[in-house]
């Protein structure tokens, strides 16, 4: 996981803290839809995914990431 690049680790660290991120708010909001933290956390990450600065971080398909965890979050 780590490599000769410090900057590369820190932005998979950051990369990777928001994919768990988005999963618990997703697995929160399919257990209860009216939470509003969970909506919100949802709704920034995947801000966060289709934005400039993922592509800056990582070469991932943000879109591909988005369905990928939904679907292991059973949503």
């Amino acid at each position: 996981m780590y490599s000769n690049d410090p900057y590369q680790d820190l932005a998979n660290a950051i990369v990777l803290q928001a994919a768990r991120d988005y999963r618990t708010a997703l697995k929160i909001l399919k257990r209860n839809p009216r939470n509003e933290a969970a909506a919100w956390e949802v709704d920034e990450d995947e801000r966060f995914f289709r934005s400039p600065w993922f592509g800056v971080l990582t070469e991932v398909d943000g879109a591909y990431l988005i369905e990928r965890i939904r679907k292991e979050a059973g949503v």
